[in-house]
Order: C-alpha cells, then structure tokens, then sequence
C-alpha cells in the first residue's frame, strides 16, 4: 500500500468538506483512497492518515458488494444505497451512501466521491446537521520504529534490563529513537507549535509527545509490534494538558510498510479555552513571529545536549581543548542539527524561495564562518543563556553579508530543546563603518600635519641641534686631520659624535614622518609610558622656550595598551600643546604642567595631563569635546574632539576637569591589552575594525 496522501486545502472544494457532517471519501479509478474527511473519520473510526492510498475493499468485509456498487456507477454516473464498511474498533458500520463520477478536461473518469451517513435502520443515531466538534476528531500519527531496532531488541529479549526502571528508560529511549512519518491537522495543531505538518515529519516522537507518558507509549509500541493478528492495542492516558483522559490506540501500517505504527488519540482538549480562541492565538503569534525584522532560526539540537551531557559525565571540562582535539564533533553537528522552522526575513536574507530552502541541517549558516558554530558549541556547553557575535554568512543565491549572529539557547529544565538562531544583516552598517572610520582618518592625518604646523618652528630647532653638532664636530675633524700628524684617535671620537648626531637628526625625521605620513591605523602592543616620553620630545622646544617646567610621575610595571603608537602620540601632543598654550599667559612660577600615568581599579591605564592655567569656564566643561567647538581665536575645535573619538577607538574615554587648585586636567583611560583584545576580538571579527586588528595583534 502505497500512501498517496490528498491534500484537504488544495481547493476550496476540500476545504468544504472538512466541515461537513455528512462523512466524504473520494478514491480514484482503481478504488484507492485520495481523501477522508473528519466525519469519516468520526463515523468509521479510522484517521484520515491510516486510510490514505489504502483500497476501498480492504474495509469492505463484502467485497462482492463493492463490485456491484462499482458496476452500476460506472453504467448510470451514480449509485445510491446501503453498504458495509470495516471500523476501526473491529465491528461494522452500516451507512446509507451516494456516489458520483467525476471527470476530468479529456472526458476520462478521474475520482469517485462518496457521501455517507449512518444508517438509522440498524440503531445508529443521525448525524445529520450535528456539528462536526474537535473532540470527535482523532489526533493521527504514522510513526516509523525502525531506527529503534537495537532498542526493540533489547526489550523483546530482555537482554542486560537489570530492573524495571531499566526497562522504563528503554520504552522512552523507543520513542526518542522512533521518528514521524505524518501526522493529521489535530496532531499538529495540538502538539506542533507554529511549526506545522510539514515540518514535524522526520523528527523525533519524544520532540511532540508529553514526557509523562512517553513510557506507557513505548509500551504500547511494543504491545503492537507483538500483536500478531495486527489488531489495536489501545490504553487510557492520565491528563496531560493536552488532551483530558486521553485513549491511545496503536497498531501496525501494514506488512508493505514493515517498522511503520499508527497511533490515534482521542479525546478532549484539556483547555478551558475554546478551539477558536486557540486557533486565532496561535495565528497571532505566527504572524508576530513571521514578520518579524530579525531573521529567526529554531533548531532542534536535543541530540547534541545528550552528547555534552555523556562528554560532563566523563569528565570534560574544558569543552574547547575537546573540539580542538575532536574538531569532527562540529562537523557533526553542522551535519545533523535539523533547522526546523524559519520565519519570512530568514528566507528573503539567504536568497530562498521557501521555507524548504532553509529546513535542513545548520550547516549552511556556517559555511563562510565555521568557527563560529565551535563558538555557539562551546556556550552551550559551558550554559550559557545566549551567544552574539558578528560572522560572515554566504547566502543561497551566492552573496556574502556580514550579519550580527546570536543564538538563544534552551532552558536546561525544558524537555523540548528548541535554540534559536536570529540573525541580522550589518553589511551596509559595517561598511559605512568603515567608510567613516576613513573620514576619521583623514581627519586624523589632516590634524596631525596642521598640529606639525604649529610644531614646526620646534621641529626645525630639534633638527638644527644635531646638525650644528655635525657640522662642528666634523670643521674640528678636518682641523685635527690637517696637522702634520693627524690625530687619529681624536678624529675617530668626532666621527662617532658625528654618527650620533645624524641617526639623532634621523630619528627626528622619522618622529615627524611617522607624524605627517598618511596611514592606516597600526594597533599593536604598547607600553604608555614608552608613549608619553616620545610626545615630550615633540614639544621640547616649545616647553624650553616658554620657560614651562614639565614633571612627570610614570608609574612602573604598568600592563601594556593596545594601540596604534601615532595615534596615541597625537592625542597626548595635542594635550600637551594645549597645556602649553594654557599657562604660556601666567606668571613664570604658574607656567607648570603636570603629566603622570596610572592604573585605576579595573586595573585600566590612566594618563592625566594638568597644568596650572586659568582652567575651563563651567559652562564649557559638557561642549569641549564637541566638533568645532573652541575659545581660542584661531582655533577650528577639532583637536578635542578628535582626540575623543581616536580614544574611544581604542576603547578607552577621555575627559575633562577644573584642579582644586586651579587649572585644568585631562585624563585618558585606556583598557589594558588583555580586556581590549577579549572584547573585541570577537565583536569585531566580521568586520574588519580596527578593534578587530587589535585582536589579531593581540
């Protein structure tokens, strides 16, 4: 028996007669049966699924009958009268039926369709005009044991089962193991979710079923499965929410379908709601979930939460050193953790046609980034709530996106194991990101040359110096070597100070090249202090010639920073030029800047620049970071608020305050090097960030 199954929605016609109380069957020309409604199914007993591709005479208990119905339709188009159809609980129902002929657009015959009531004459009630009430429905499973095999063995001989608790594991690891073939339209409705029919073949039993009563299940699957005449072997269930007092009947498909069951359930809601209520509920949270802006995965990983479970039971701790030396456990996993729905954005972000697109195994998701599925392994793992980060994903249709990925991971209290995959498209985010982190550094670069502008009169003094020495030291070499005995020695001394003063000379072109050249940032470890003597050097001059004295109080062992060495250079520069310019109007003892370098307790690194100025107006303190906002006459107001963001670049802050005993202070705070890497390492993977260098370098 093949089951060619009819699909009750597929027009309108149907769709009638799923709520007609008068029982319709069509079957094609060979008398198979395409389609049972749910008042066959009330008056015969047997689910729709059960019946579906089955011939008509199978349920005939005469089928000599049945050729004589079938002779005078074919010769008259039509036939009235009383048969005899099997039911399922074993007894015959006799019915009052008609049937008509259809056909299709070429004249040839294409189905029969048979409308039935019981028939009164033998004392069964009318059903005439009575309502057609869920109740009366059967909840229809055809499940397949088959991968349950080693299971069924181990019960049927009683092989190792040291007690009965064994043996009550065994019956719900049956119904684990057993997976759904179909089920019916109240099957689904009950127990599916917002997953439908479709989406629930294939997977597991235990996935839908109450974990109450999976026991007495695999019981009953293995009383059917013994049964030899192939009879029904039914039970009456405790209230589970579901159903009240659900009966739950089992029996064998058919020998041509060896390891296939059908299970039926009958019984009332165990809800106090209406059916209607339900259902426009359940629609409501489809819609919400369905146009949702965010693409949503749900997943079912079940199978991988018991492997983890075995790997704790073994003693694994440290679950990413495991993968490291097991990396096929991700393969694994990519391979066989089934997506099991998706809502509308999910489709239109890959590329896909259709929701059949998507529901296959995870590892589509990971094809562009399969580090990232180790990492949501390893929060699972480790239990965790939930997981984000970025990751490039290829879509179906070939393209590239960058999406912020985060996964919802399920309740460890919760039988069903449902995750959650959202993912959200960053492409076009990222790359004005990045668009933006140019025109910062353009404007960074700009910056720094119009800063050596300023400079520049104490750039061309710090390069003068060596030179005039080289210039020196080399008129007294020539002296020394136009005596009548040259002095060797001597000259050797005046050509090493020569040396000196040129890779001197070198290193302050190099200073200011490094300064003027423009560069993409460069993040790599540092250490503060290393910064702060090197931007000294560059305003030398201009503290010497302002007559300003700079102490400075370096703290040692200071962890290292991770940073580009320019940027970080400009910003402390740029305070100092303004610590400079502060104090250059005060009595000479006033004219005093103070520089020092910290840790905090976070354990992050301070820099604080103060000097003994006339400090900041109050009503300057909350707008002097702001772009194109300065007191000073020919000023632009793009230092400060360059120097804020070039920190918050490399995760730090800045800010600025009034002394107590009067002038102003800046003070820089910049992560140490391990917390930046470890949070931006992976924030920033995706998108090529300059948090995202850091991390590498790190």
């Amino acid at each position: 028996m093949t089951a060619v199954l009819f699909d009750p929605h597929e027009n309108d016609e149907t769709g009638i007669a799923e709520l007609a109380s008068e029982s319709v069957v069509i079957f094609d020309a060979h008398g198979t049966i395409r389609y049972w409604n749910p008042a066959a199914e009330r008056l015969f007993g047997w689910p729709a699924l059960t019946v579906h591709g089955t011939e008509l005479t199978e349920l005939s208990p005469s089928p000599a009958d049945e050729e004589h119905a079938s002779s005078r339709l074919v010769q008259e188009g039509w036939w009235q009268g009383r048969i005899g159809r099997r039911a399922r609980g074993g007894g015959i129902v006799f019915v009052d039926v008609r049937r008509h002929l259809r056909y299709d657009a070429a004249g040839e015959h294409r189905d029969t369709v048979e409308f039935a009531r019981a028939a009164a004459a033998v004392g069964i009630p009318e059903a005439a005009g009575e309502p057609m009430t869920d109740r009366m429905m059967a909840a229809s499973w055809e499940i397949d044991v088959s991968p349950a095999s080693e299971i069924l063995a181990r019960i049927t001989a009683r092989a190792g089962i040291a007690d009965q608790s064994e043996l009550d594991n065994l019956h719900c690891r049956l119904v684990e193991a057993s997976r759904i073939v179909e089920v019916n339209e109240r099957s689904a409705r009950l127990v599916g979710g917002n997953r439908g029919r479709a989406l629930m073949a294939g997977q597991s039993v235990a996935a839908f079923w109450p974990l109450g009563s999976r026991g007495l299940l695999g019981q009953l699957i293995v009383a059917a499965l013994g049964n030899e005449d192939g009879g029904q072997c039914r039970r009456q269930f405790a209230s589970d929410g579901i159903l009240r007092d659900p009966q739950v009947s089992v029996w064998r498909a058919g020998d041509e379908r060896p390891g296939h069951l059908f299970i039926a359930v009958n019984g009332a809601a165990d809800d106090d709601r209406s059916y209607l209520f339900l259902r426009a509920s359940e629609a409501r949270y489809r819609k919400l979930i369905d146009y949702m802006p965010i693409a949503l995965w749900q997943v079912d990983a079940s199978h991988m939460g018991k492997i983890y479970a075995g790997l704790r039971a073994d003693g694994i701790v440290d679950f990413e050193r495991y993968l490291e030396a097991h990396p096929d456990l991700v393969d694994q996993a990519a391979a066989t953790v089934p997506v099991t729905d998706v809502n509308r954005r999910a489709i239109e972000l890959v590329g896909g046609t259709g929701m059949p697109d998507l529901i296959r195994p995870v590892g589509y998701l990971f094809d562009a980034s399969p580090d990232s599925l180790r990492r949501v392994m390893i929060g699972r793992f480790t239990g965790k709530k939930n997981y984000s980060e970025l990751m490039k994903l290829r879509t179906l249709d070939g393209r590239m996106l960058d999406v912020r990925f985060s996964v919802t991971y399920p309740e460890p209290r919760l039988e069903l194991d449902t995750t959650i995959f959202s993912l959200e498209d960053v492409t076009d985010r990222l790359r004005m990101e990045t668009q933006l982190r140019q025109l910062q550094a353009d404007f960074s670069h700009a910056a720094r040359v119009s800063m050596l502008g300023e400079l520049a009169s104490s750039i061309a003094h710090e390069v003068n110096q060596p030179l005039a020495a080289i210039v020196t030291n080399a008129e007294t070499s020539l002296r020394w070597l136009a005596r009548d005995q040259p002095d060797i020695d001597k000259v050797e001394q005046l050509t090493a100070r020569i040396a000196a003063s040129a890779r001197r000379a070198d290193d302050i072109v190099q200073r200011v090249r490094g300064m003027a050249v423009k560069q993409a940032p460069d993040p790599v470890e540092l250490a503060l202090n290393e910064i702060v003597q090197e931007s000294l050097l560059f305003v030398r001059h201009e503290v010497e010639m302002r007559a300003v004295r700079v102490t400075t109080s370096c703290a040692r062992g200071l962890p290292s920073v991770i940073g580009d060495r320019i940027q970080l250079q400009q910003v402390i520069v740029n305070m100092l030029i303004n610590a400079v310019q502060a104090v250059e109007s005060c009595d000479e003892p006033r004219r005093e800047i103070a520089i020092a370098t910290a840790t905090d307790d976070r354990g992050d690194l301070v820099c604080t620049i103060g000097d003994r100025g006339p400090g900041i107006a109050a009503d300057h303190l909350d707008r002097l970071f702001e772009g194109f906002f300065t007191t000073k006459a020919a000023g632009m107001g793009i230092g400060l608020a360059l120097c804020r963001s070039i920190v918050a670049a490399h995760g730090g802050d800045v800010s600025a305050s009034n002394r107590p005993g009067g002038g102003a202070e800046f003070r820089i705070v910049l992560p140490r090097a391990e917390s930046f890497a470890a949070a931006a390492g992976i924030a920033g993977a995706a998108s090529g960030s300059f948090a995202a260098r850091a991390s590498r370098s790190a």
